[in-house]
């Protein structure tokens, strides 16, 4: 782990210039940071087709094989991102248990318990950030071992406790606040506790517990990574608080772009929209010279029908801004349709450090376990198709 921590530290290090600034925002400059010494790399993405860029996005093999003429480190970076999935044999679930898990997240429950039950250690079970307790759920219905669930909102406490209760499960719901001192009464030593998908600081402090408390084992599916109460990351082990890279509250957003699209009317929504912002971008710089990128709120999809003119007289309301009576709406918007092409051009380039970053990070935390005495390995519980957060940290004691 550590050697291949240590390869991934000093690429995205090396070519943090690739990766740290958003393409969006990129796509709107005069000049690229990085075409000056990477001529050819930003030869060949002028090239592409709108149909072969749409490819790559879909392909990520293939991209990898291209962009390999302009990385050369990049070969050694899959085979260091690279993790195994395990190996699924299904549960068999009483009548009643899947209630009011909904689809998707029902495919992620049942790979995450498949995988946590085939190395379980300790004779009781810890959820944390438990929601309703749908993966506690399935634990106890499985393991027939006490759940205790840990989540803040009291609604979900009893929403879940009333399913349990009524499908006679021994979970224990608990309310209270992750990161209190309060929330170490929930732990005992005998508990394997378990987290999907807690964001941020949410499964760092469930680490940090886990080992303070001498837990026989902790499983954690990470997911959201720039949920942190600091504005700089804070490296857990010791190889990681000496690394070349530093990263930021943004850079850690870098790894959750990479997203399961919802189908052909969720991808033209989204071309849409982004569009519609940059040729607004491109209305204010040029007709009433705002240089800087003004934000503006999220738009309802409906509303987006509407057209480009009327999302740009939405859009300066929000930010009070007085529009000029006599403009070329179709320039402004061919323009944004444009650059919502360069964009993607572009995004194709940092779509290579998306999974080195998020690896970065997943063996910044096995590595804190392994430091503090623990057993520990980084795999995929599920396809990436039923979610792209789908790493799994697992981390036990020998002796348990």
């Amino acid at each position: 782990m550590q050697s291949k921590f240590q390869i991934l530290d000093s690429f995205l290090h090396q070519h943090q210039v690739y990766w740290r600034s958003e393409p969006f925002h990129l796509c709107q400059q005069d000049e690229l940071p990085w075409r000056s010494h990477n001529q050819p790399l930003f030869t060949w993405l002028q090239s592409l087709s709108n149909d072969q860029i749409l490819a790559f996005k879909e392909q990520p093999a293939s991209l990898i094989e291209e962009l390999n003429a302009f990385f050369p480190e990049l070969s050694q970076v899959v085979e260091a991102v690279e993790l195994s999935t395990l190996k699924r044999e299904g549960l068999d679930l009483p009548k009643g248990t899947n209630t009011g898990i909904p689809g998707r997240k029902l495919e992620q429950i049942m790979s995450m318990s498949e995988a946590v039950l085939g190395h379980h250690k300790g004779t009781e079970w810890l959820e944390w950030c438990s929601g309703k307790g749908f993966l506690g759920r399935v634990l106890s219905q499985q393991s027939q071992q006490q759940v205790t669930s840990f989540e803040w909102q009291q609604s979900l406490c009893d929403s879940g406790q009333a399913i349990a209760d009524a499908q006679q499960l021994p979970m224990q719901f608990v309310q209270g606040d992750a990161f209190s001192e309060d929330s170490d009464k929930v732990f005992n030593h005998n508990q394997h506790a378990v987290a999907l998908h807690a964001c941020g600081d949410l499964h760092v402090t469930l680490l940090n517990k886990a080992v303070n408390h001498s837990l026989p084992a902790v499983t954690v599916s990470p997911c959201c990574y720039h949920l942190i109460q600091s504005e700089r990351y804070e490296a857990m082990s010791k190889v990681a608080q000496s690394a070349q890279l530093s990263l930021s509250k943004s850079d850690l957003r870098i790894p959750l772009q990479e997203t399961v699209t919802g189908g052909e009317r969720v991808k033209r929504h989204r071309q849409l929209e982004m569009s519609f912002r940059l040729g607004f971008g491109q209305l204010i710089k040029r007709e009433l010279g705002v240089l800087e990128y003004l934000p503006v709120p999220s738009i309802k999809k409906s509303e987006l029908s509407q057209g480009f003119e009327a999302f740009c007289w939405w859009a300066a309301n929000q930010r009070e801004i007085v529009l000029p009576s006599e403009l070329d709406f179709e320039l402004y918007e061919r323009l944004g349709e444009q650059l919502f092409w360069d964009m993607e051009r572009l995004s194709l380039v940092q779509q290579v450090f998306r999974r080195p970053l998020e690896i970065w990070l997943t063996l910044d935390r096995a590595l804190y376990l392994e430091e503090q005495g623990y057993q520990t390995s980084i795999e995929q519980f599920c396809e990436r198709h039923i979610t792209p957060r789908n790493i799994l940290i697992r981390g036990w004691k020998s002796d348990s």
